[in-house]
């Protein structure tokens, strides 16, 4: 089998202590590689914000699981392309250190220049979000809403919409069952306990079906 070096990484302390977010990409990755017949023979987890032209210097993992693939001459691989990064610049940055990065979303496949547009659509995304949230700041102050107030709003609606990320392959991978069910698979997989109301809270958001 193909060796291949394994990148995890969340953003807070907070969810580095739960393992909320790490377990679900150590398990995409695990699935992708023995899809694909990899065999993952390191593993390097970080806990660091991925903004900012100096990502890679305060990512000590991610510079050891580059010097690890380079060894070996083989991929790393990442549950998804914002566990590098959202910045056009710095997945450049990547792509000349001649590590080939595999994102288990996008497939075995992609080529450097779709990672590049990948990576361009997701920081005009984060741009956009941004904008927008600057500009409905603006108007609801003023309308004389209290910005504290939606301030809170939107950091609530941000952290909910990135527990849905890390939570979205258990919950895709328990689609089958019923949110009973499924809420105790994910406990069981020790990814954090959810009520069954969460489960079905969570589904709505993705878009997927709820099991009688």
């Amino acid at each position: 089998m193909h060796p291949l070096i394994a990148y995890h990484r969340v953003s807070t302390q907070k969810q580095g202590r739960s393992g909320l977010g790490l377990e679900a990409q150590k398990q995409a990755v695990a699935a992708f590689a023995e899809a694909e017949g990899f065999a993952v023979v390191a593993e390097f987890t970080e806990v660091e914000s991925g903004k900012g032209s100096d990502a890679l210097d305060r990512r000590p993992e991610l510079k050891a699981a580059l010097k690890a693939a380079k060894k070996l001459k083989c991929e790393a691989a990442v549950a998804k392309l914002d566990r590098l990064s959202r910045d056009v610049a710095f997945i450049a940055s990547l792509m000349s250190q001649r590590v080939p990065f595999i994102v288990t979303t996008l497939g075995r496949n992609v080529d450097p220049f779709t990672l590049h547009i990948y990576a361009a659509l997701a920081e005009q995304e984060r741009r956009m979000i941004s904008q927008r949230t600057s500009a409905g700041l603006q108007a609801a102050k003023l309308r004389g809403v209290r910005l504290g107030n939606q301030a809170l709003a939107d950091a609530n609606r941000i952290a909910a919409a990135e527990r849905d990320a890390a939570m979205e392959p258990a919950i895709r991978e328990t689609a089958r069952l019923s949110t009973r069910k499924a809420a105790a698979e994910i406990e069981r997989r020790g990814l954090g306990k959810l009520s069954h109301k969460a489960v079905a809270r969570v589904r709505s958001r993705l878009g997927i079906s709820t099991a009688s």
